[in-house]
């Protein structure tokens, strides 16, 4: 194989495709993985992904895709840094980012955020591959970026990521390079605009509002049109005209946009085809708020008269007749509630005119109101786009919409902010001469005009529009038939008549013509055309032109209509006799009529009045008449009428009176001071669009008549004026031409002495108290009021080469004087305000003033200025104002700075201490750090660009740094502590806190080791200083614990952990060095300190384990791991206690325990050697560490369930500790078991915190057991309690009632029947109140018999009733709950016996391999299933928590080959309970509702049964070989307890043989027709089909076969020879069989009588087969014979309790057959009602099958009464056998030898009410086990007396005298069972 060689251009890949690991030295790849490629060989690649840096592989070539990266070396390492844009490679790594979450999305099922993150995901795809194209134009580019952080940021915000901070370019904040108060501000308004983007995409409302902020943000907007096609069959030419409409005020609001369309369906000029573009500027916010908004086009035609009419005769063409119209509501578009997008198109469908006298703008009126029409497909496509900003921004912003081609049509209109021309150098314009010479500023004569400014407006971007708007006419028809049609001609016509060429414009788009030819409407006699035109005449012919207005019929007829004259015309000049402009709005223009020659000549009309004037009624009202004494010729028409509307948008002309007049004040000296006066009246658009003029003509003023000061006053007023004008929003944008005019053309340069003088003079006036109204004003304008000052100064030095510098500087000092002495008056009222005015604007002239004065001196008089001020007076508007100082450049300068913070830094201190004025204190002390922050950068960097050859600027640099230093004292000093002192004074909810603790972060940025050096020092005293350290502790510590920045503000809380950092290990060397000595430590302050360092290091946003890999790295690269730092601080601290350690032992385990519990290795292991330096401490004070100890096992606890804590701590732990130990002797074997123990319970908490979060708890149980177990056997109660809760409250989840019920109990058997308080903790539900151990013990008693009474474990919580009666009869005395308790114990009773009760299935469980927990691995547990539980669903339960783990399909017990595989194998079978023998059960009656529960219930040992073969086998009778494999599981604790399963703890084999096998089922077989015959004795209305196919499977030899089987197997004499012992077997087997055949019997006489007629041809069949088999079983084992009695109780069911000790039972002998008829009482007398019923309950309470009830057991036998109904008999019916071989003198056995071997009574019994006789047999059969001892020993002493003459053998009742009373019951102190 080729060599590795290192790479040079492949450095850098993303993997394509999944690369699996086949060999270790493959490096494991993922699509989408990014990796750092080291080496190359023969299709391979070398080295490590950028995920893990640490695993470093191979991996195949193909399957990386490189990408350009460049490579940056440190030493030996080299890492890549890719070469995309940082745009790119941002979502790249959020991309990477958001895929993890969008996965674990889809897992969780949040299916609406899942798609969300999906969209956005894919929509910055598509951007990535944008950016990546590098095709977008530079506007596009902008706006993308834009977009795509806007969509990371609110995609992090969802989806609970950090929020990323970012400069205006959008471009991310390098925290290193930004101070932390601008980091801050950045946060802030990140946040804000996340929060809004947000709103807006959940509320449609808010999106529409925050569009139309955004909108309205920008002071001008563009719509951008493109009309993409106009599809409308018109058959002639046509014009299009387009505007924005109105239809509140009907009337167009823009120019109109014109299109010249050819018949032939395409535009005229074929250039235009696909390029028919247009944008309608100067839209205002007003615009944009308008209630609707249209766009809309007039469709006009130019040709014939009427379409209809055919060329068959010559017709007059190029008649403009109206067509149709087009509308489109924009109104969503213009206020953003719609997208807007280029690309997107709209149709707009064409209304027809529908008759000739439509006039159009009737037909839009009634269209913006209509609805839909049917347009065939006639109309326009459209697309629409918003644009922000005027027309230059819009073309720089977006030049591939905008560019020269596209056509601009603007508002009718100015724009709400006037938008300044372009400013040039000095002006050449061509001025025309029409009045006397002027004097310019500097002597030059200016030639003006009429109406225009001394100086216009420079050119560039001006304006000098007429918009002239045909309105409407009336017009007599005539001397003609029928209405004209009447067509209006307009031109624009100079003093002597002739037509001014191509002024006239039709709109934006076309060419300027002549003459403008209007609409022609058809026989109209009032016409309204509302057309609008654009005259644009030359400024210099402005004066000498006006407007003419011609009136002609047309024809349709081409003849006629050149034969047409002119019948009419009116005129209107443009500018008026005074010089200003025509007025804006409706002009209703005179008429005239006359010789169509006369009526175009200039001279005849010019000296006529041109409008109807209100003076002049005979104009309006009078007939026609002759003017002039007919001079002209004209005569006035008036029935005819004629309206016009103009409006002027010029830069050059005024429409202004008072205006004009101060603009020409040398032609009348003697009005200037009234137009001065006049000049504050006059609309600010008109001043403004005359700035420069203006500003020239007032200094023109001031400089000619600078020897006086008549008019300095005035012209500083207007000046003063002027400026508040341009500080207007409307004008906002002329603050540049001001202050170009002020840099390029001002020119005064003596102004500067009058000004200052003026200026002086009003603060000397207001300082004195003096009404000055226009100092208020003077003041807003104080900012250019200096600007023209320092100007005009500044011309002067220069004309005069710096004279006079000194008395400037006087004057400029006495203004400041004058002002400091204002500051200082203690008046109300206008010299308030005035205060407050100077305090808000003087800032502003700052930058002006700055190299005018000596900075000290400047910063004095500053000083001064703020100090003057009374302490308590306009306070906000003194912070405000030192804002705005410390944000001018001269707070920049050292001395000026120096100055001001000595009055600033004690005014903060002072408010910040009362708490007032916060928020502009906060401000105010952000602005400082901030200047010092950037100050400090600066000499940084001076300093290191300089390096020791450049000692100068060193010195400099480290002389600057030196000063800012020194600032940074004060401020800290001084402010440190108020704004650590304010931080815990406030509340956590006030947003202020925030402030103060960035304020404070960024002070400690600041700091220095010097700084906190000196910090210390200056402190007066010890106990001074000890306090601030302590507030300081605690106030981290709070911070650190609840961070007053949100979780997502990672930068912030970074920053602000570095300084914390910083700051901490600061004040840990003050400690050591000031606060450790035996006189001086002191406890708190270092126990502070400690708890301090543990809560920074375990702080949440530290844990670089819990982050994603990308924000891992981020933190690390930038931060490193501060965990490390702080925690080798801590270590070297706790050493340095010296002697002290033993004061910390055991307060500060746990904080130690939390840090070394974190998952950092070297941090790990740096400190866990503490622990043994605790130990070792305490040892040598105490010889034990019995305190460490116990803190360190509670404390372990909470933290591991808390999360912390693993294996590799374990280890670790474990490893490190043993070592510390064995080199100490003395503590080596303390050690070694204090390790063992913790060792021990950190894995059972592992374990316990592994399973605690399953879905499935049932591990978690496990665990939790596992863990109360160990606390009890190391003896803390409390911990031991704790778990008991938690154990019961998962059984309770899991309604594992029965199992909660047994876990209370542990606790209750803790506590005593006493008074003593409780000391353990309690849980759970338990109130406060339950003081004492009694109270607790009943209260958990009460709650462990609601628990058992829902797990229908009635059983048990009798027993815990009995307990609570006995102290309530015995030891409280409490009777009332006594009686409640014992009413609940007799309910217990009943349900025993009524309510039904499922017996639970028993499963055995075996997980075995190693890849279990270790509390499973290859173990065997035995499992309580649930109530009706399946096997099947048992297992599916079990295997969910392991998805990977097979199940064995054995029941063997797997070898070694699967307990020692890494994987996972469960094996599950059902194991049967084995009940263990109940002494006071034997051999007695019981129901089997009663003897049921323990069956099941209270067993430690399961048994399971695997059949096998052995021997021979025999395919006829697989008995004979059926062999039996027992094995018997014994559980660590019966069944049921604390778990529903116990591990197994013991196992155990046998084997069964065939014989003894078949013995079990044949008593099984029996056991189960008994019961069957109970269950339908005691309820006959259960179903007879489960009776039906048991008997029919025993009877019907077809079906089962019967026990011919083991007759073959085992009665042969051949089997008895072969096995000898297995004779008794045998006989007990044979026996069994004859017993089956009277149990048969009865089961089918049940049958028989419930068989419904449908089965009982079945019942017949079975009674057939019935009679063969009693028939062949009586012939060979003999007659066995069941006698039934009447059972008189009610309704009790009885269990036969048959089992596997039939043998007892069964003996050889003589049997005799007992049969008795119950006697019948005597008649009780009569009792109460209540006695009745306690006398039924008694008789209920009987247990023994016999008709008399327990009361007369009681009684001997002789004792009862003599019966009157001798039907029923006793009788004793002896057998041949029995007779001969009895012994009559044998001596009665004792009741368990009775129970046992009854040899002598050849008596069978049933509980269920048979008694049965032996006819004839070879072997006594066996009687059914544990028959109640009471009746066999009755029985046993009558055979007794019958053998013995004791008794008389007379069936009477003399007969039972020997039956015995049973015992009585046990005493109340015995009543609780102890089973």
């Amino acid at each position: 194989m080729a060599p590795w060689l290192p790479t040079k251009e492949e450095k850098y890949g993303v993997a394509v495709w999944n690369f699996p690991r086949t060999s270790e030295h493959h490096l494991p790849l993922q699509i989408g993985e990014t990796v750092h490629i080291l080496q190359a060989s023969e299709g391979w690649y070398r080295g490590y992904s950028l995920r893990n840096r640490a695993a470093r592989g191979i991996f195949p070539a193909s399957l990386i895709h490189l990408k350009g990266a460049m490579v940056e070396r440190r030493g030996a390492e080299e890492s890549v840094v890719p070469a995309e844009m940082p745009m790119v490679q941002e979502i790249t790594t959020t991309l990477r980012e958001w895929a993890t979450i969008w996965k674990q999305l889809y897992v969780a099922g949040q299916t609406e955020r899942y798609r969300q993150v999906k969209r956005m995901m894919y929509e910055l795809m598509e951007r990535r591959s944008q950016l990546l194209s590098g095709t977008l134009p530079k506007d596009e580019l902008l706006q993308l970026k834009k977009e795509v952080t806007g969509k990371i940021d609110y995609g992090n915000k969802i989806l609970a990521l950090d929020l990323v901070v970012r400069d205006e370019d959008e471009n991310i904040l390098d925290p290193d390079r930004t101070s932390v108060i601008s980091l801050f501000q950045a946060h802030k308004k990140a946040a804000q605009t996340i929060t809004q983007r947000i709103q807006e995409e959940t509320s449609p409302q808010q999106s529409a509002l925050g569009c139309s902020t955004r909108l309205a943000a920008s002071p001008s907007h563009s719509l951008y049109l493109c009309v993409r096609n106009f599809v409308c069959n018109i058959g002639e030419e046509a014009q299009l005209f387009m505007a924005l409409y109105d239809p509140g005020e009907q009337r167009m609001i823009s120019e109109n946009y014109v299109i010249r369309w050819a018949s032939t369906g395409v535009p005229q000029d074929i250039e235009l085809l696909n390029n028919l573009k247009a944008v309608f500027t100067d839209l205002g916010s007003k615009d944009l708020k308008r209630e609707r908004l249209f766009l809309v086009c007039q469709i006009i035609r130019v040709g014939r008269m009427d379409l209809r009419e055919t060329y068959s005769r010559k017709l007059s063409t190029g008649l403009r007749r109206p067509f149709g119209i087009s509308v489109m509501d924009i109104t969503d578009i213009t206020k953003g509630k719609c997208e807007s997008d280029e690309d997107k198109q709209h149709f707009i469908p064409v209304h027809l005119a529908a008759a000739d006298n439509d006039f159009l703008h009737n037909m839009i009126r009634k269209a913006v109101e209509g609805k839909d029409i049917n347009h065939k497909g006639q109309g326009f496509w459209v697309s629409l786009k918003m644009l922000w900003g005027d027309l230059s921004q819009v073309r720089k912003d977006h030049p591939h919409l905008v560019d020269r081609s596209t056509v601009v049509a603007r508002k009718l209109g100015y724009p709400e902010v006037i938008m300044p021309g372009k400013q040039g150098g000095r002006l050449d314009h061509p001025w025309m001469v029409c009045g006397g010479p002027g004097v310019g500023l500097r002597g030059a004569p200016l030639q003006r005009g009429p109406g225009l400014a001394d100086r216009a407006v420079p050119p560039g971007d001006v304006r000098n529009d007429i918009y002239l708007t045909l309105v409407q006419g009336e017009f007599d028809k005539g001397n003609k038939k029928t209405q004209k049609n009447v067509e209006v001609t307009v031109c624009v016509c100079d003093e002597s008549g002739s037509v001014v060429q191509n002024v006239i414009y039709h709109g934006a788009g076309d060419k300027p013509v002549s003459e403008y030819r209007s609409v022609v409407y058809y026989q109209q006699r009032h016409q309204r055309w509302m057309e609008t035109v654009k005259i644009a005449v030359p400024i210099e012919d402005v004066h000498k032109t006006h407007l003419r207005f011609t009136f002609r019929h047309r024809s349709s007829s081409d003849s006629k209509d050149k034969s047409e004259r002119i019948f009419s015309m009116a005129f209107v000049k443009l500018m008026r006799p005074d010089g200003t402009t025509l007025r804006d709005g409706e002009h209703d223009l005179v008429l005239y009529k006359g010789d169509s020659r006369k009526l175009e000549d200039a001279g005849a009309y010019l000296t006529l009045p041109s409008m109807r004037n209100l003076s002049e009624p005979k104009l309006l009202s009078g007939s026609s008449f002759r003017v002039s004494g007919g001079t002209s010729g004209l005569t006035v028409s008036a029935r005819d009428s004629f309206q016009i509307s103009t409006l002027i948008c010029s830069t050059k002309l005024t429409q202004n009176v008072n205006l004009l007049g101060l603009l020409k004040w040398r032609s009348k000296p003697s009005l200037l001071s009234g137009n001065l006066q006049k000049l504050m009246n006059v609309d600010g658009g008109e001043v403004i669009k005359f700035l420069q003029d203006t500003l020239d003509a007032l200094f023109s003023i001031m400089m000619e008549n600078a020897d006086t000061d008549v008019y300095d006053t005035l012209v500083f007023d207007a000046l003063v004026f002027i400026v508040g004008l341009v500080a207007d929003r409307k004008f906002q944008h002329f603050n540049a031409v001001l202050e170009a005019y002020i840099r390029q053309h001002f020119s005064a340069t003596l102004a500067y002495k009058k000004l200052i003088s003026v200026l002086t003079q009003y603060v000397d006036h207001a300082s004195r108290g003096e009404p000055c109204e226009t100092l208020m004003r003077t003041f807003k304008a104080l900012e250019y009021v200096f600007k023209f000052i320092v100007r005009s100064r500044h011309l002067f030095a220069q004309l005069y080469e710096g004279k006079e510098t000194a008395e400037f500087q006087r004057s400029l000092q006495r203004f400041f004087l004058s002002l400091n002495q204002l500051m200082k008056s203690p008046l109300e009222g206008p010299t308030l305000l005035s205060q407050g005015a100077a305090l808000k604007y003087l800032p502003s002239i700052l930058e002006d003033v700055f190299g005018i004065f000596d900075f000290s001196v400047l910063g004095a008089l500053l000083r001064d200025f703020i100090g003057n001020l009374p302490p308590q007076r306009l306070l906000k508007q003194k912070l405000q104002s030192l804002t705005d100082i410390v944000n001018s450049k001269i707070f920049q300068s050292y001395e000026c700075r120096e100055l001001l913070l000595q009055t600033t830094v004690p005014i903060l201190q002072e408010l910040i201490e009362k708490g007032e004025e916060e928020d502009a204190c906060i401000e105010l002390l952000s602005n400082i750090l901030e200047v010092l922050y950037k100050a400090q950068k600066r000499a940084e960097e001076l300093r290191a660009q300089h390096g020791a050859g450049e000692g100068r600027h060193k010195d400099r640099g480290d002389a600057e740094l030196v000063k800012v230093k020194k600032h940074i004292q004060l401020i800290l000093e001084r402010l440190l502590h108020t704004v650590n002192r304010r931080v815990i004074v406030l509340d956590r909810e006030n947003t202020l806190r925030s402030h103060y603790v960035a304020c404070m972060a960024a002070i400690l940025s600041q700091m220095d080791k010097d700084h906190y050096s000196s910090y210390i020092k200056a402190f007066p005293s010890r106990p001074e200083l000890m306090d601030f350290l302590m507030e300081t502790f605690i106030l981290f510590k709070d911070l650190i614990g609840k961070t007053v920045y949100p979780s997502d503000w990672m930068v912030m809380n970074m920053v602000q952990n570095r300084e914390f950092l910083r700051a901490i290990n600061q004040f840990a060397t003050t400690l050591t060095e000031m606060f450790l000595s035996n006189s001086s430590f002191e406890l708190q302050l270092w126990n502070n300190y400690f708890h301090l360092a543990v809560a920074f290091l375990t702080q949440d946003s530290l844990q670089l384990e819990n982050f994603s890999q990308a924000k891992r790295n981020s933190i690390l690269a930038k931060y490193g791991d501060m965990r490390a730092t702080i925690g080798a601080s801590i270590r070297d601290m706790w050493y340095n206690l010296g002697h002290h350690k033993i004061e910390f032992i055991p307060g500060m385990v746990g904080p130690i325990l939390e840090m070394t519990l974190v998952p950092e290795l070297e941090l790990r292991k740096s400190t866990i050697p503490i622990f043994f330096d605790m130990m070792l401490c305490e040892y040598q004070l105490t010889e034990s560490f019995s305190r460490f100890e116990d803190e360190i096992l509670r404390k372990l606890d909470s933290e591991v369930e808390g999360g912390r804590g693993d294996e590799q701590y374990k280890q670790l732990f474990e490893s490190i500790l043993l070592s510390c130990c064995r080199r100490h002797p003395e503590l080596a074997k303390l050690g070694e078991n204090f390790v063992a123990l913790v060792t021990g319970l950190l894995e059972r908490l592992l374990d316990y915190r592994a399973v605690m979060n399953d879905e499935n708890k049932t591990y978690s149980m496990s665990c939790t057991v596992n863990l109360l177990n160990f606390y009890k056997e190391i003896d803390r109660q409390a911990m031991y309690i704790r778990y008991l809760y938690k154990l019961k409250d998962l059984h309770v989840s899991y309604e594992n009632y029965t199992e909660g019920a047994y876990t209370l109990l542990l606790h209750a058997r803790l506590l005593k029947w006493s008074d003593e308080a409780n000391t353990a903790p309690m849980q759970g539900l338990h109130s406060p109140s339950l003081h004492t151990q009694r109270q607790l013990k009943e209260a958990l008693y009460n709650q462990i018999i609601d628990y058992f009474d829902q797990g229908k474990m009635w059983e048990e919580a009798i027993h815990i009733c009995k307990e609570l009666a006995e102290q309530y009869e015995s030891e409280v005395f409490d009777y009332e709950m006594l009686s409640d308790i014992l009413q609940r114990e007799a309910k217990f009773y009943e349900k025993i016996l009524k309510v039904l009760r499922p017996s639970p299935d028993y499963f055995a469980v075996g997980y075995y391999g190693q890849g279990f927990p270790t509390f499973l691995r290859n173990k065997v547990f035995i499992y309580r299933g649930k109530e009706y539980e399946r096997r099947e669903d048992f297992e599916m339960r079990l295997l969910s928590p392991f998805p990977n783990a097979e199940k064995l399909k054995s029941t063997s017990p797997p070898g070694q080959d699967i307990t020692g595989s890494p994987g996972q194998y469960i094996q599950c079978f059902t194991v049967q309970p084995v009940e263990e023998a109940k002494v006071r059960f034997k051999d007695r009656s019981i129901p089997e509702q009663i003897t049921n529960f323990y069956k099941a219930n209270h067993v430690q040992k399961f048994s399971y049964s695997r059949p096998f073969k052995k021997g021979p086998k025999d395919p006829d009778n697989e008995f004979a070989t059926m062999w039996i494999e027992r094995t018997t599981f014994v559980t660590a604790y019966p069944l049921p307890g604390i778990l529903r399963w116990f591990a197994v703890t013991s196992t155990t084999t046998s084997i069964i043989s065939p014989l003894e096998n078949a013995i079990e089922t044949m008593m099984k077989t029996n056991e189960k027709i008994m019961s069957e015959i109970n269950r339908h004795q005691n309820d006959p209305s259960l179903p007879v089909n489960p009776l039906s196919m048991l008997l029919n499977g025993i009877v019907d030899p077809a079906v089962m076969g019967g026990f011919a089987k083991y007759e073959t197997a085992f009665f042969q004499e051949s089997y008895l020879q072969e096995h000898p012992e297995d004779k008794g077997n045998i006989e007990k087997l044979k026996d069994l069989i004859a017993w089956q055949t009277p149990l048969l019997a009865e089961g089918i006489r049940i049958h028989g009588r419930k068989v419904t007629e449908d089965l009982r041809p079945f019942h017949e069949r079975m009674e057939q087969c019935f009679v063969q088999l009693r028939a062949k079983v009586e012939s060979q084992y003999g007659v066995r014979e069941m006698v039934c009695f009447e059972d008189r109780r009610s309704g009790r069911p009885r269990s036969m309790v048959w089992g596997p000790d039939w043998d007892r039972l069964s003996h050889a002998g003589d049997r005799q057959v007992l049969t008795e008829a119950p006697p019948t009482p005597k008649p009780a007398p009569r009792t109460s009602e209540s006695e009745d019923r306690r006398n039924e309950r008694k008789e209920n309470r009987s247990s023994t099958f016999f008709g008399y009830r327990r009361q007369d057991l009681r009684q001997s036998i002789s004792e009862l009464p003599e019966p009157k109904d001798e039907k029923r008999r006793l009788s004793w019916n002896m057998s041949e056998s029995s007779l001969g071989s009895s012994d009559r003198k044998q001596p009665p056995p004792s009741r368990d030898t009775a129970g046992a071997q009854p040899s002598t009574a050849g008596l069978s019994l049933s509980p269920t009410g048979f008694g049965g006789r032996v006819k004839s047999a070879s072997k006594v059969p066996p009687l059914p086990r544990k028959i109640s001892p009471t009746v066999y020993e009755t029985f046993l002493e009558q055979s007794d007396a019958s053998t013995g003459g004791k008794a008389s053998t007379s069936p009477t009742a003399d007969g039972n005298k020997g039956l015995k009373s049973p015992p009585p019951p046990p005493p109340k102190s015995k009543r609780v069972s102890q089973l």
